[in-house]
Parts: structure tokens; C-alpha cells; sequence
């Protein structure tokens, strides 16, 4: 590390800006945000209208008078345009032991002015070390939609408690902690967010309440993970994980995403395979219900999105029934995300004019029961979930209830992920394809029209063409 990062407190601090052009207007900017007093150092000439922009806000004296700024000045920007006048200014800083940035000079700078992301009491600052400022904007533009623009006032309204937190558990004392860890956090911090202070800060002060009398329950979140590539994860979603005290997730839930969650959470697997339900449904509910009852945040993670065959559902109205707290956060069906990795549209104008959604697999096993007839008309796009081992009765049910047996069909195994496999074909040979590609769960089958149309369907049916 080049570089060692500090904030300045500007309270009653004196800076000063060397240069009256567009480079210094732009720094005078950025400083008059701050509590400081500045004074601008400028040669012959000034900008129209930059005297007038910071009226009341800044002091302007000519650069030869440098002395009695510099002299009381917590550090200084050097913005010159002129060659000349930005030596001078740096022989003068120098000569009042001021630290100096050099506008566009990293190699003359004491520090370098970082990309700065402001929320009131709460500042990130990304630095390069003058090296790459793009790179530090572009960061600090991630930042920007992790950092909500009232996540000053979620501060200020935490400053507000702190006495009476302080007063209410010792200095060592875990509850402390975690009571910041929840209010700072989940629904009273969505209610600052959404301008709601008054009632955050009634919900804040009932949460202390609770905690000093042993009576605080948790919450549940029942999230989607998303396809399994972490950055089709939801913002709502990283955030959660990061925050969770423990985290229940499925076995479609990649290790990519595994490994964003907080290092000291729990992390239990309650994952499903077909024929192998290593913690019966009943019991998840038990475990979710009773993690919350002992005050922790709870996140039950789940591949895709959990009202899509996900029984995210059936765990909702579990948790609501014993009385616990419970949000449901929405991830990207795998359906959409295996279709755009295979650039696959699930719906055309001229191919696909409606989608269904369909399960592949009967509660008790086998072929289900569905509206074959319905699935057979042309010019729609089926997406069958957990078809792999019934795919040959699933095809054979749609060719007698009247779809084409040379109906395009698409096979996205690990959809997203590094080791996805993509198969093409039709519907009459969809379990042979199956079987000679060597597909395995998860997959994901699209039958109909639209899945002639990614380049590898195009490549594979010119293929069979020439032979």
C-alpha cells in the first residue's frame, strides 16, 4: 500500500486552490461541500462567472500574496493551466510545509484526491494512487447502487441512539453489537431509506426495547439466488446474505455465491436432489422458524427464483403461520437466465407469442398430469423444469396431443455457470439427445420454435443439411 488513506475533519480548516480555470472551478466544487474555509490563488486571469458561482463561499487573492493563505492552510490543490504559475505555487507550498495535489501530476502530489462517494456522515473514497482514475470512478459507480442515497440519515438517526445503546449494554457485550447489526438493517433501515425517519426511529427505539428484555425476535428472507452466476444476484439479495446470521441454502446455489456470504454466518445445507430429500420439507420450516425465534436474521437461499417451482411458497406460509417476520426477495428464474447465456429468446414475434412454465416432475413421481393438449399448439415456448428423467414421456405426450415431432428443442445444462452445456434438437429425439450428450442435472428443457434460433441450433441444423 503506496498510499495511506485518512480523512480530513474540515471543520474550521483553511484550504487553498491554486488556478482560476475549469480544473480549479471543478476541485472549489467538490471542497465547498465540506466546512472549510477557501481561498482561491489565481494569477492574472479568472474564469467568467467562477467568482460569481462561489459568491460568499470562497476568498480570491492574487498569487502573489500566497504567503498568509499558505501559511494557515491544511493543505493545498494546485490547478494552474499555466506551466509557470504551477511551479511557482509549488515552490511556495513547499516552502510552507503544505501538502500539495498536483491537478493531473501524480509524481509532484503529497496525495492524490480520491473518487469520492457522499452520503452525508457516511464517504467512500476510492483511490488509484493517481494512476487510473477511470478505474476509481467506475468503482465508485458500483458503489452508487450498493449505497443508498439516505444512508446518511440511517447514520444520523444510529448517533441519535448511540447514548442510550451505550447506556443499555456493557462495552463488551454482544447484544450491543447485534442489535446494531439488526436495526441497521432489514425493515427499519428500508424505512429510512424510503424517507420514513419519524416511524424508523419509533421501530428502532421498540427493537432496544425488545433486546433489553430478552423478547426480540428475528426475521426471515426467503431469497432468490439467481441461475448461479454471482452477478445476476439482486443487490437486495448480496446485501442480505452479507448480513444473514445464518443461511439455509438449496443445492442449485453455486459456490461463487456461497462464498459472499459473511465469513462468520452459519451455513447450512438443506439442498434436494430427485429421490434424495436429505432434510425433509417439514423440517426447514423448523429450522427457518426457530433460528428467527432466537433473534437471528435468517436467509433461506434458493437457486433461481423462489416462487418458481422453488416451494418458496409453501415455506412463506409456513414461517407466517408460527408468527415470525418473513420477506421474500425475487431472483432471476433460471429460465431467463439459462435462455439469455444461450441467447435463446424466449418469446418472438414471429415465433412465440406466450410461455409457459411447466414442471417436468409429478409430487409423487413420474410424468405430471397437465394440460397436453394446451402445450401442443404451435408457435409457443415451453420451459420445462426438472424434465431430464421424464423428458421421453414428456415428448411422447406432446406428439399425441398434436405438436410437431420437428418442434426445435434447446437443452441448457448449468446455465450460467463456467461448465454450461447447450444441446439442440427436436422434440421427437429430445431423450436421445439427452442421453448421448451425457446431459445431468440441472437442466433446463425449451421446447418450441424459438429454440432454432441460437447460433449453436443454426450451426448443428446446417450440419445435419450437408450430410
Amino acid at each position: 500500500m503506496r498510499q495511506f488513506p485518512a480523512f480530513f475533519n474540515m471543520d474550521d480548516a483553511r484550504v487553498v486552490v491554486f488556478g482560476g480555470g475549469e480544473e480549479a472551478r471543478r476541485k472549489v466544487r467538490l471542497l465547498a461541500k465540506t466546512s472549510a474555509q477557501i481561498t482561491v490563488l489565481v494569477g492574472k486571469e479568472i474564469d467568467p462567472g467562477f467568482a460569481e458561482e462561489f459568491a460568499g463561499r470562497i476568498t480570491i487573492a492574487p498569487l502573489d500574496h500566497a504567503g498568509p493563505s499558505l501559511d494557515i492552510a491544511r493543505f493545498a490543490i494546485i490547478a494552474s493551466r499555466i506551466d509557470a504559475n504551477m511551479e511557482r505555487a509549488i515552490t511556495i507550498a513547499r516552502q510552507y510545509g503544505v501538502p500539495i495535489n498536483v491537478v493531473d501530476r501524480p509524481d509532484l502530489c503529497d496525495f492524490t484526491v480520491p473518487s469520492i462517494l457522499d452520503r452525508g456522515d457516511v464517504v467512500a473514497a476510492i483511490g488509484t494512487n493517481g494512476t487510473a482514475p477511470i478505474i476509481a470512478k467506475a468503482i465508485r459507480s458500483k458503489l452508487e447502487a450498493l449505497m443508498p442515497q439516505r444512508l446518511g440519515d440511517l447514520a444520523a438517526l444510529a448517533a441519535k441512539l448511540r447514548p442510550e445503546v451505550k447506556t443499555a449494554f456493557p462495552e463488551d457485550d454482544l447484544s450491543r453489537r447485534h442489535f446494531w447489526e439488526n436495526v441497521l438493517s432489514g425493515p427499519i433501515a428500508d424505512r429510512v431509506f424510503a424517507g420514513e425517519l419519524e416511524g424508523a426511529e419509533a421501530d428502532m427505539r421498540d427493537a432496544l426495547s425488545q433486546t433489553i428484555s430478552g423478547t426480540h425476535n428475528g426475521r426471515v428472507y426467503i431469497v432468490g439466488a439467481g441461475p448461479g452466476d454471482p452477478e445476476l444476484l439482486t443487490l437486495k439479495a448480496l446485501r442480505l446474505i452479507q448480513e444473514a446470521d445464518v443461511v439455509y441454502y438449496d443445492r442449485l446455489v453455486s459456490d461463487e455465491i456461497l462464498n459472499l456470504v459473511r465469513r462468520d454466518a452459519a451455513r447450512v445445507s438443506v439442498g434436494k436432489e430427485r429421490d434424495n430429500h436429505s432434510v425433509p420439507q417439514e423440517d426447514i420450516h423448523k429450522l427457518l422458524i426457530t433460528a428467527a425465534r432466537q433473534g437471528h436474521r435468517v436467509v433461506r437461499l434458493k437457486g433461481g427464483d423462489p416462487f418458481v417451482f422453488g416451494r418458496g411458497g409453501e415455506e412463506l406460509a409456513a414461517v407466517r403461520a408460527a408468527g415470525v417476520a418473513v420477506d421474500v426477495v425475487p431472483g432471476i428464474s433460471s429460465a431467463f437466465g439459462c435462455a439469455a447465456s444461450a441467447g435463446l429468446p424466449l418469446t418472438h414475434r414471429d415465433h412465440a407469442q406466450s410461455l409457459t412454465f411447466v414442471t417436468g416432475h409429478a409430487k409423487e413421481g413420474g410424468v405430471p398430469d397437465l394440460d397436453w393438449p394446451s402445450l401442443a399448439r404451435a408457435n409457443q415456448t415451453i420451459v420445462v423444469f426438472m424434465g431430464l428423467g421424464t423428458s421421453a414421456g414428456i415428448s411422447e405426450k406432446l406428439i399425441k396431443a398434436g405438436r410437431d415431432p420437428q418442434t426445435p428443442i434447446g437443452i441448457i445444462a448449468n446455465g450460467t455457470h463456467s461448465n454450461e452445456k447447450r444441446a439442440y434438437g427436436t422434440l421427437t429425439e429430445l431423450s436421445t439427445i439427452i442421453d448421448r450428450e451425457g446431459i445431468k442435472s440441472p437442466a433446463l428443457l425449451v421446447i418450441g420454435e424459438v429454440a432454432a434460433l441460437p447460433e449453436e441450433a443454426v450451426a448443428q441444423l446446417s450440419k445435419e443439411l450437408a450430410e
